[in-house]
């Protein structure tokens, strides 16, 4: 009766954070596939419905504000199903413990950069 308790607050407080804009969809993930035990394929799919309505909604104000650029989305869309479409494929065509790996070094690689970004230098305006 309680077995829902768990996944139900994992799932609310990664929703807070990703309403912070913080990535709470892979906090999800890791926490599905280190401490709830789902599957990491099934831990992915999650992980993508959770980002769906954060990315329309993120659309929906960044294109209130004017700030799409539609010459570059006319350029990055096509592209980017296509990428979705040969992700999809090889994350079925690969055994999970090969997808991991790889998909820890991303996370790791992803998370020193947010903690040591790059300095820019471009002059402050």
């Amino acid at each position: 009766m309680t077995a829902w308790i768990l996944p139900f607050l994992c799932g609310l407080g990664a929703s807070i954070i990703s309403a912070w804009g913080v990535g709470g969809g892979t906090l999800l993930l890791l926490v599905m596939t280190l401490f709830l035990g789902v599957d990491q394929r099934t831990a992915q799919g999650v992980n993508l419905l959770f980002f769906l309505p954060t990315a329309a909604s993120a659309l929906v104000c960044h294109a209130k504000g004017g700030y799409l650029d539609k010459p570059t989305l006319k350029t990055a869309i096509p592209a980017a199903v296509l990428a979705a479409l040969a992700g999809a494929w090889i994350s079925n065509a690969v055994e999970v413990s090969l997808l991991r790996k790889p998909f820890g070094v991303y996370l790791l690689l992803s998370g020193a950069g947010l903690l040591w970004p790059r300095k820019s230098n471009k002059a402050p305006e």
